[in-house]
């Protein structure tokens, strides 16, 4: 297994500013700003082979169809050629929005998934922030992605819009809350909201089997709250069979209906971001975040291809399992995984509290 995460490893800011010899106010901006940039841009190559290219052969794997595969090597050019595709487009401004919203909520998406990064371990010293309320801080930016909804769905200026923009609000308010449930069931058993804490508590080994040590991962240790966190998740990214909001064959296309150009882009960007923010938060919190055989330089290699399970995972369930009418979708939330987040919460600390 790679090296325990410790609460005192050397952030990515601070050793970019040590490699370039600066210290003090200056260091602390430039290595962030660095840092930052850095990161960004490798959630954006990832992204940008998720989106156009590794969704179309995925759902192709898995409908028997042919995907991308004549536009370079394996169809990979497919994302320079949607980039200039999507970019160049007209950017259309329906009559009667409201302007300042209906560009910024766009924006808004992308950026709150990408600010719940910065306190995400990755691995190998790539840790922007490591305050000691990172879980929270995570949720908390995650969530401001439901501003954006609302302002695009209310500032289009269409009713299909509005649809689209309340039933995501009525799904992230319906499964938000049992997300954070079952991940406070986590914070019991580490008695800490720190990021690197919570990966360091699942470095131990949990039992051996053949010879075969099993870590104290949580997906081992509570699989019950690692099922409720996954089937919450899937509801907070839109994916099947949580994927009411946009429902394009009853509202067309949801809160996007009226955003072409680049400002789609930006949404399209947004929603992947997302998903692999919640394949992060969720393999922080129950896989060990970047830990695994071998080496701690792996970490990072091996965190990246947790985030990516998670994603092949939404894919799949996208191919596979059939869209809930919005009745169903909303009880599924109130009325069961609220009430299995609370049994799993109580339960925890009754176990917790035992043992300790």
């Amino acid at each position: 297994m790679t090296a325990p995460l410790q609460s005192d490893t050397v952030l990515l800011p601070e050793r970019i500013a040590n490699l370039l010899g600066l210290s003090g106010v200056l260091g602390d901006v430039v290595g962030g700003l660095l840092g930052a940039f850095l990161i960004a841009n490798l959630l954006l190559v990832q992204t940008a082979v998720a989106g156009p290219w590794a969704k179309r052969k995925i759902t192709a794997a898995f409908t028997d169809r042919i995907a991308v595969n004549r536009i370079g090597p394996f169809g990979l050019l497919i994302i320079v050629a949607d980039a200039v595709r999507l970019l160049s487009k007209e950017l259309v401004v329906p009559e009667h929005v409201d302007r300042p919203a209906w560009d910024l909520g766009p924006i808004v998406i992308p950026f709150s998934a990408l600010l719940g990064f910065a306190v995400i371990p990755m691995g190998s010293g790539i840790h922007l922030a490591d305050p000691e309320t990172g879980l929270a801080f995570a949720f908390a930016a995650a969530s401001i992605a439901s501003l954006g909804l609302v302002m695009m769905g209310y500032a289009s200026n269409n009713k299909y819009s509005l649809l689209g923009g309340l039933r995501a609000i009525a799904a992230n308010l319906a499964y938000e809350i049992p997300l954070i449930i079952t991940a406070a069931s986590v914070v019991i058993f580490t008695g800490s909201l720190q990021m690197s804490e919570i990966v360091a508590a699942q470095t131990e080994p949990l039992l051996t089997v053949a010879g075969v040590t099993i870590p104290q991962w949580f997906a081992f240790v509570n699989p019950f709250a690692f099922v409720l966190f996954v089937v919450a998740n899937l509801a907070e990214v839109g994916r099947n069979p949580f994927d009411i909001p946009e429902a394009p064959t009853e509202i067309v296309a949801g809160y996007q209906t009226e955003y072409s150009s680049v400002l789609f882009v930006l949404i399209y960007l947004g929603e992947f971001i997302h998903i692999f923010l919640g394949g992060a938060i969720a393999a922080t919190l129950f896989l060990g975040g970047p830990a695994g055989p071998g080496p701690e330089s792996l970490g990072f290699i091996w965190f990246v291809a947790k985030i990516w399970a998670f994603y092949f995972f939404t894919q799949w369930m996208r191919s596979a399992i059939p869209r809930l009418r919005v009745d169903q979708f909303l009880d599924v939330g109130w009325k069961g995984m609220l009430v299995l987040s609370f049994a799993n919460l109580v339960l925890t600390a009754i176990i917790v509290g035992v043992i300790a």
